[in-house]
C-alpha cells in the first residue's frame, strides 16, 4: 500500500474501550467570547492570511488573482506545506485577538515549521515582516513579492528559520517546539508561550517527553506554556496516531500527563470555540500563578492544554481526480500539483483562492481595516516583533574564576573544582543562569551546585524541591534538556549541559539544528547576538572502571567540528585551573556551540592558576617543565589532547629521558582544539609561523632535518585527521586516540 487508502475525507478514529466517564475530565466552556464585530474581524483575518498562504505555494505573477490564472503566472516549481496552514493561521488569528484584547506578552512557536507560508502570511499582515525586511512592505508591491518569492531563490524558504520574525525555533526537525517553549519561560513570569504541537510531531520521542516539563516550571519565577495540539489527522502519507484516537484516549493521556484538556473541534463556530478556550486557558493560567505569587501555591497544578481538531487542509479544495484532498495527506504538500500544465487543475486553482474572496480582504493588495483591528496595535506587543524573539541577551555575570584555582602539584577532579564555581555562578545569577543535566550531575562530581536549595534542583513534584528557586533542572531526557537550553539561550539567558560523554550523541542533530538557526541568525542584519550553547562533556572513555564498553564514544567532538567554523569551539582542558578557565570563558561567549571535555577523576593539577590562564589563552604551548631542556631544539614532538592522554604523554617523555636520554622531546598540550586547522580555517587557527613555533617546521626549510610529531588525542583518530588536513609535512604526524 503506497499511500493511506480512505474511504472518506476527515476520517474519525474509532471508538476506544475506555467508559465514557473519562470525559468527565475534559473541560467545557461557553463560546461567547467575542463579539460580532471581533468574530468577522478574525474571519476575515483568516481569509486574508489562507489566501497569501495558499498563493506563496503557487503564484508568481497575478498575486491578487485579478484576471484568469495563466500559465505563466505559476511557479515552474511548486514548494510548500499546505496542509498544516490553515490551522496555524487559526491559532495566530486569535492570539493575535485575545493580545489586543488583553495586552498578553506572548510568543509563538510552531512545531510544524513547514508551516511557513502561514506564518509569514500572518507577519505580512501586521506588517512585521517590513519591519525587519523592507522589501515586503504592506502594500500591493510588497505582497508581490512575499508571494513571488516563497521558496525560490532570494526569498524566504519553505520552513520557519531565524529569517522569520518572532521565531526561535528551527522548523526542520519535529519533535522539539515543546522543550524549546518550556525554556524559553523559565524566569520570565510575564511571559506565556503559545506552542502549536503538530499531531505528526507528537508522535517524536523528545514531544512523548517534554510534556512533563511543565513540573518544573515555578510559576512564582516563571511563565507558562500554552500548549496547542493542532490534531488534522495525517502525516505525509497517513493518519496520524493521534487522528486515531478519540475524545476519551486523548483525555485520559493529557488527564495522565497531569494537563486539563480542552477539545476545540466545533468547526461549524471554530472561532467561537477557540477564543473561548484561549480564554479560559489563560484565566487557568493566571490562577496558578497568582496562587503561587502569592504565598500558596497549588500543589500539582492542572495546566491548560488544548485539542485543536480541524481538517488537514481545511478550505482547499475537496477532491482531485478521484481522490480526497481536503481532509487527507494529499493535502499536506501541494493540493494540485500539476496546476502549471493542467487547465482543469489551473481552474480549481483559480476557484479555490478566489474562494476566500481577497478583493474584500485585500483591497488593492493591502489589508482591510477589518483585518487591521484585530492585530495589537503596538509594535511590542505583536508576535513578530518580541524582543524576547531576537534582542534579549543580557550577559551574565562570571565570578573572578583565578581567585578559585586549586594548587599546581595537587590531584583535583576537574568537575569537582568547577562544581564549586558553577555554585558561584548560580548565586551571581539567580536569574538569568541554569543548568540542564541528565541526572548526571553528582554521578559527575558536579554536586557542589546542589548544596544550597536556592541553587539546586527545581523538580515542582518533589517536595524537597518545590518552590525554592533552584537553578538546575534534571531530567532523564538529554531531548528536553537541549530543548530547554535551546528556548533559554534564544531568549537571552545563559545556561550549560553537564553529560556523561557517551551519551551527548542523542542531540547530536538537535545541536546541528540550532548551529543552523544561529547561522541564519547571522546572516540578518537585526537578530542580535544570544549565549553560547554552552556543552561539559565528562564521564570519559579513558575512566570507565565500573561501566565499560557501553560507556565510551567520544563521537560528539567530531559532531561540534562539522559545524561552520564560525560556531565550532571545543576545548580539552588539561587540568581542573584550565577547566576553570575554559568554563569562565564559555560562559561569557556568544554565539557558540562550545564543547568542554575533561575527567572527574582527580588527576594532576600541572598549571597554576596564572599559568592555566595563559595556556588557555594560547589554546596550546610547550610545557617546559616535561619537555628536554624546555623543550628547545627538539627531535620529536609529544602532543597531549585531553586530560589522561596528557598523562600519558608526560610519563612517555619521562621514559623516553631514562631509556633514550640523547633523544630530545619537546612535549605540547592542545587545550583548544580548534586552533590545529589550516591558517585561515578557523578564527582560532594558528598562522604558520606559529604552527611552526610550537610544532617545529618541516625540517627543510631551517635545515634542521625531519622532526616527527605525535599526537595523543582523546577522540577519534580521523577526527584530527580531518582537521589536520591542509597543514604542511603532515607525513611527518603520527596520531593515536579513542
Amino acid at each position: 500500500m503506497p499511500a493511506q487508502l480512505l474511504s472518506q475525507p476527515n476520517p474519525p478514529p474509532d471508538p476506544s474501550h475506555i467508559p465514557d466517564s473519562i470525559l468527565s475530565l475534559r473541560v467545557d466552556v461557553p463560546k461567547n467570547v467575542l463579539s460580532s464585530n471581533e468574530l468577522d474581524s478574525i474571519r476575515r483575518f483568516r481569509r486574508a492570511a489562507d489566501y497569501i498562504a495558499a498563493a506563496m505555494i503557487f503564484l508568481k505573477s497575478n498575486t491578487l488573482v485579478e484576471e484568469p490564472i495563466k500559465p505563466d503566472d505559476i511557479k515552474h516549481r511548486l514548494l510548500g506545506h499546505w496542509g498544516t496552514c490553515p490551522g496555524l493561521v487559526l491559532v495566530y488569528a486569535h492570539l493575535n485577538a485575545i493580545i489586543t484584547r488583553t495586552n498578553l506578552n506572548s510568543l509563538l512557536v510552531v512545531g510544524p515549521g513547514h508551516g511557513a507560508p502561514a506564518i509569514l502570511a500572518c507577519l505580512w499582515l501586521e506588517n512585521s515582516l517590513a519591519t525587519f525586511w523592507p522589501k515586503y512592505t504592506r502594500d500591493r508591491q510588497g505582497l508581490s513579492a512575499l508571494i513571488r518569492g516563497f521558496s525560490v531563490p532570494g526569498g524566504f524558504p519553505s520552513h520557519i528559520n531565524a529569517e522569520t520574525p518572532g521565531s526561535i525555533h528551527e522548523g526542520g526537525e519535529l519533535g522539539y517546539a515543546l522543550s524549546v517553549s518550556f525554556g524559553a519561560v523559565m524566569d520570565k513570569p510575564d511571559l506565556v508561550v503559545c506552542c502549536v504541537v503538530g499531531d505528526g510531531e507528537a508522535e517524536s520521542g523528545p514531544t512523548a517527553t517534554a510534556w512533563h516539563a511543565y513540573k518544573y516550571i515555578d510559576p512564582a519565577e516563571s511563565g507558562a506554556v500554552l500548549p496547542i495540539v493542532h490534531v488534522n489527522g495525517f502525516k505525509i502519507s497517513e493518519r496520524t496516531i493521534y487522528g486515531c484516537m478519540d475524545d476519551k484516549e486523548l483525555t485520559a493521556l493529557f488527564v495522565g500527563y497531569g494537563y486539563q484538556p480542552r477539545f476545540v473541534e466545533e468547526l461549524n463556530d471554530i472561532d467561537q470555540d477557540l477564543a473561548s478556550s484561549m480564554q479560559w486557558a489563560l484565566d487557568e493560567i493566571h490562577k496558578i500563578q497568582k496562587a503561587a505569587r502569592s504565598g500558596n501555591p497549588i500543589v500539582k497544578p492542572r495546566w491548560p492544554v488544548l485539542i485543536l481538531r480541524t481538517p488537514k487542509g481545511w478550505s482547499t479544495i475537496k477532491s482531485l481526480h478521484g481522490e480526497y484532498i481536503e481532509g487527507s495527506f494529499r493535502s499536506h504538500q501541494v493540493p494540485l500539483p500539476e496546476a502549471k500544465n493542467d487547465p482543469e487543475e489551473r481552474k480549481m486553482l483559480q476557484a479555490w483562492l478566489e474562494s476566500y474572496k481577497p478583493s474584500e480582504v485585500l483591497p488593492n493588495g493591502e489589508p482591510s481595516e477589518e483585518v487591521l483591528s484585530i492585530i495589537p496595535k503596538e509594535d511590542k506587543l505583536k508576535l513578530g516583533q518580541k524582543k524576547e524573539a531576537y534582542a534579549a541577551y543580557e550577559p551574565i555575570d562570571v565570578p573572578a574564576w583565578i581567585d578559585h584555582g586549586v594548587k599546581k602539584g595537587t590531584q583535583e577532579s576537574c568537575m569537582k573544582v568547577v562544581g564549586k564555581f558553577l555554585n558561584l555562578v548560580t548565586h551571581s545569577n539567580p536569574t538569568s543562569f541554569r543548568i540542564f543535566s541528565p541526572d548526571e550531575l553528582v554521578s559527575n562530581k558536579l554536586d557542589a551546585v546542589l548544596e544550597d536549595a536556592d541553587s539546586g534542583r527545581n523538580f515542582q513534584w518533589d517536595p524537597a524541591s518545590r518552590a525554592k528557586g533552584g537553578r538546575v533542572i534534571e531530567i532523564l531526557s538529554e531531548h528536553t534538556c537541549q530543548g530547554m537550553l535551546q528556548g533559554y539561550t534564544l531568549t537571552g539567558r545563559t545556561g550549560l549541559f553537564p553529560s556523561y560523554e557517551a551519551f551527548l550523541g542523542i542531540v547530536h542533530t538537535m545541536m546541528v539544528q540550532y548551529s543552523k538557526f544561529v547561522k541564519m541568525a547571522h546572516e540578518t542584519t537585526w537578530r542580535q547576538p544570544v549565549g553560547s550553547l554552552n556543552y561539559l562533556e565528562t564521564s570519559t572513555w579513558a575512566r570507565q572502571e565500573h561501566n565499560g564498553f557501553s560507556h565510551q564514544n567520544p563521537a560528539f567532538i567530531g559532531a561540534v567540528l562539522d559545524l561552520k567554523p564560525s560556531l565550532a569551539r571545543v576545548y580539552l582542558p588539561p587540568d581542573a585551573n584550565c577547566f576553570l578557565s575554559t568554563v569562565a570563558h564559555c560562559l561569557r561567549a556568544k554565539d557558540y556551540v562550545n564543547l568542554m571535555v575533561g575527567s572527574k577523576q582527580p588527576t594532576p593539577v600541572w598549571l597554576s592558576p596564572e599559568e592555566a590562564d595563559r595556556h588557555c589563552i594560547a589554546g596550546a604551548s610547550i610545557w617546559k617543565f616535561a619537555s628536554t631542556d624546555d623543550g628547545l631544539e627538539p627531535d620529536v614532538v609529544l602532543v597531549g589532547i585531553g586530560v589522561e592522554v596528557t598523562f600519558e604523554v608526560i610519563a612517555a617523555a619521562a621514559l623516553l629521558r631514562k631509556l633514550v636520554p640523547q633523544l630530545r622531546v619537546r612535549v605540547v598540550n592542545v587545550t583548544d582544539l580548534m586552533i590545529l586547522g589550516p591558517q585561515g580555517s578557523h578564527p582560532h587557527a594558528l598562522e604558520d609561523t606559529d604552527w611552526d613555533a610550537l610544532f617545529t617546521g618541516d625540517g627543510e626549510s631551517d635545515g634542521k632535518g625531519r622532526r616527527y610529531i605525535h599526537f595523543n588525542y582523546h577522540g577519534y583518530p580521523v577526527e584530527l585527521k580531518g582537521l589536520l588536513f591542509g597543514r604542511q609535512g603532515l607525513e611527518r604526524v603520527t596520531i593515536e586516540g579513542s
